[in-house]
């Protein structure tokens, strides 16, 4: 939870002719009903990015299983980051839509005990007080026990995924589904540390005739079913937000309020708790590479920035679709502009600040370093990027609240994060 507290603005002349020649400024108001319309198309296209996304990388999986190569593997890897990049910008649209949050946790939870699925290096350990199953791997074993219960997991499928390895025994850290699972078989461990280098698992081990790692047949049949549980729960949610869908129909039926807040608050605990606290600030913090987000492929940089890119558009209305087309329409900026051209034009500008830091943070990923390089300890340089993209976050949730209050949404709590709210208990 943030403070809700209204700091007081002072205006000098530059900043009032700086609102006074914003876009926004003497915009007529649209309708707050086509503001949530606007808001729903993006949705709506977003997530049916994601899901033709993941097709792709369905049809790469099933080349690579086809035909385990360097170049098979290659291309599995290069559709998984395309995938990322809808799906991360659909991010925004959790927090504020029950719908999203509950689904959320079957295509996106990380970070993830890895043991539970695969063979791991000596260096994980064989054991962990707060994880059971930290080294079950379920592709070595057909035979499996959760608890009080056997599994026959004799064939792997999407069921057995679902049904009985994920979160198995309660524990978040068992993710056997989703992004980051079908991530982890497709690169293998993370053996570098800060150090440069992603993940290195051979074409190989995917290969019966040719194999290592052992069980290359079960290895498959965990990629193929991994892979095809998530082209499902993205087509789940893109269905949902189609025309006639679940999440669309929630806030096109409801007053347009609740539509503005449930945008605002994606936006808003994205920003701060989600992207900046648990996602960045706790891993610079502890200079943990474990701590970042795509921890197997260093796509993580990519993420963040994409994460971004979705935060502005809710509030601009516009989002770019994959194949160039654009879905645009009026704005949470024109309404804001219209209530209070002050909030709207200082909003922008931070939101706008936040993208350059990403930019940055992105550049330096594709030329210079991976992000788990850049939060490493004494690495200054790297550390004080993340830091000023982490800043920028934080330095536009303030300007969301402004935004709420003119709007008369009433009080929107936004998600926290001990490492922004209470640092000394994550340092303990």
């Amino acid at each position: 939870m943030i403070p809700k507290g209204k700091p007081m603005r002072r205006f000098t002349l530059a900043a009032a002719l700086a609102v006074a020649f914003a876009p926004n400024a003497f915009a007529a108001a649209p309708a707050p009903a086509d503001v949530v319309k606007t808001y729903v198309a993006i949705a709506a296209a977003t997530y049916g990015d994601a899901f033709a996304t993941a097709g792709k990388l369905e049809a790469a999986v099933d080349a690579l299983i086809a035909n385990p190569t360097p170049e098979t593997l290659a291309a599995a890897r290069d559709a998984w980051k395309a995938a990322r990049v809808p799906y991360q910008r659909s991010e925004v649209f959790r927090f504020g839509n029950p719908i999203v949050d509950d689904w959320e946790g079957r295509v996106n939870a990380w970070p993830l005990d890895e043991g539970l699925i695969d063979y791991v290096d000596g260096a994980y350990g064989t054991e962990s007080d707060a994880n059971a199953f930290y080294t079950l791997n379920v592709i070595a074993h057909p035979k499996i026990r959760i608890g009080a219960k056997e599994v026959d997991a004799t064939v792997i499928t999407p069921e057995l995924l679902r049904e009985s390895l994920q979160e198995a025994g309660d524990i978040e850290t068992n993710v056997a589904t989703g992004y980051h699972a079908v991530e982890f078989l497709l690169w293998g461990q993370d053996l570098n540390g800060t150090g440069p280098g992603a993940g290195n698992r051979p074409a190989t081990d995917f290969d019966p005739k040719a194999c290592t790692g052992g069980n290359c047949d079960r290895r498959a049949a965990y990629l193929k079913a991994a892979t095809d549980l998530l082209v499902a729960d993205l087509k789940e949610m893109a269905d949902n937000w189609a025309p006639e869908g679940a999440a669309a129909k929630r806030l096109l039926d409801a007053d347009p309020n609740e539509g503005l807040a449930a945008a605002l608050t994606g936006m808003g605990s994205l920003s701060y708790g989600e992207l900046a606290g648990e996602r960045m600030k706790l891993g610079l913090m502890l200079h943990d590479p474990e701590e970042e987000q795509d921890c197997f492929s260093d796509n993580t940089f990519n993420s963040h920035y994409n994460d971004v890119v979705g935060i502005r558009g809710v509030y601009v209305g516009r989002y770019e679709r994959v194949d160039g087309s654009v879905v645009e329409g009026p704005s949470l900026s024109q309404l804001v502009a219209a209530a209070d051209p002050a909030v709207d034009a200082e909003l922008t500008a931070k939101l706008d600040a936040t993208l350059a830091a990403f930019t940055a943070l992105k550049k330096r990923g594709d030329t210079v370093e991976a992000y788990d390089q850049m939060i490493g300890e004494g690495n200054t340089e790297g550390n004080a990027v993340v830091q000023a993209a982490v800043d920028a976050l934080l330095a536009q949730v303030p300007s969301i609240e402004r935004a709420v209050g003119a709007l008369k949404l009433g009080s929107i709590a936004f998600e926290g994060s001990d490492s922004l709210d209470n640092p000394e208990a994550v340092l303990k």
